[in-house]
């Protein structure tokens, strides 16, 4: 099975959620780059915010141990590799998964793929866990973007059927950079307590919710990408689609487009402070497959947590009977909230891909 990304720098990642530890290699990053330590760990408790109100009651400190690459406050040039012990694990939670699936689940693709020799602790290597060590990478990408004018920043575009708003056409980089900074990122505060009474209430019930995370990235100057095979928008979701839980990925508008004219569509260009911009950015930055100037704009859909605590019908491979399943261990009730730096992570990568 393959886990390796990338064109001008490439990443590989490891470990599964209950192994020893978890951990990613990033090739290519040019020597001589300091590495501000305390914007990762900031990133780092992003994903992993300890047994929160909307986390899993599994704690993990998310300690990256860089272990290559990094010499006396720098970058060498060489790969570098940074790993994240994993250390409250709760094998015993999982041990039925190995022959009844959670529907849902990667449980049963992972049995098919791996002829049943799969690790199937926590996920294994289909975990959410394993977002971490993409998270780190993320973050090392934004310092390097950052040195570019590039700034990455997301929110909470929803949580099942309550909506915020969405990033206008004049979205700048220090508003996405404030965004990065909150619990729960959102445009319009007043929707907060709505979606926080939502997500408890699934949690009580036993189940779980989805949303959607919109995502932008500014100060990408026109003329990236190429057309088809390397357009920015099938690079950026080759990525996307790798997290897992997404499952549906626009740019812009997205689907809204198809219920427009032509002339609602297009995006009107003016000179503005002797620069060619558009009057709406309702293809989210992107024309043709290339960049144009304007903010990348897009997002993604998150399915509900697949590991619920209601009864469902699963089936027990050994034994090739329909049984029930009720999960026991601890699980997100909405997986959303910690997947919003996790989709910032993806995106500085991918866009780091075409400027390195």
């Amino acid at each position: 099975m393959s886990a390796v990304w990338g064109n001008k720098i490439k990443i590989t990642i490891f470990g599964e959620s209950h192994s020893e530890a978890i951990g990613i290699v990033i090739d290519n990053l040019p020597a001589g780059a300091t590495l501000d330590m305390d914007e990762i760990k900031r990133e780092m408790a992003r994903r992993a915010p300890n047994g929160g109100e909307f986390s899993t009651p599994r704690k993990e400190g998310d300690e990256v141990e860089i272990v290559s690459g990094y010499f006396d406050g720098k970058t060498t040039g060489t790969p570098l590799c940074g790993i994240i012990r994993n250390t409250n694990t709760r094998s015993k939670d999982y041990s039925m998964f190995k022959v009844v699936f959670r529907p849902g689940h990667s449980d049963y693709g992972y049995f098919l793929k791996s002829g049943g020799n799969n690790d199937y602790r926590g996920g294994g290597h289909s975990s959410g866990r394993l977002t971490a060590p993409i998270v780190f990478c993320g973050a090392v990408c934004k310092q390097l973007l950052r040195e570019k004018g590039v700034k990455v920043g997301s929110h909470i575009m929803s949580i099942a059927d309550i909506k915020d708003g969405m990033f206008g056409v004049d979205i700048d980089g220090d508003k996405l950079e404030n965004l990065t900074k909150e619990v729960f990122p959102l445009l319009d505060k007043n929707k907060f307590e709505p979606m926080r009474k939502i997500i408890a209430d699934a949690r009580n019930e036993g189940d779980s919710v989805g949303g959607t995370i919109e995502c932008a990235v500014t100060g990408l100057q026109g003329g990236i990408g190429e057309p088809f095979f390397e357009s920015v928008e099938s690079r950026l979701a080759s990525l996307l689609f790798s997290v897992p839980a997404v499952k549906g990925v626009q740019f812009g508008k997205g689907y809204e487009l198809s219920k427009m004219k032509g002339s609602q569509a297009n995006d009107p260009f003016e000179f503005k402070d002797g620069n060619v911009v558009t009057k709406t950015n309702n293809n989210g930055g992107i024309l043709g497959g290339i960049s144009t100037g304007m903010p990348i704009v897009f997002n993604v859909a998150i399915k509900p947590t697949a590991s619920i605590f209601k009864e469902q019908n699963s089936v027990n491979i050994n034994s090739k009977e329909n049984t029930k399943l009720k999960i026991q261990g601890r699980h997100d009730s909405c997986i959303v909230v910690r997947a919003v730096p996790v989709i910032e992570a993806v995106a500085a990568i991918a866009i780091y891909d075409f400027l390195r």
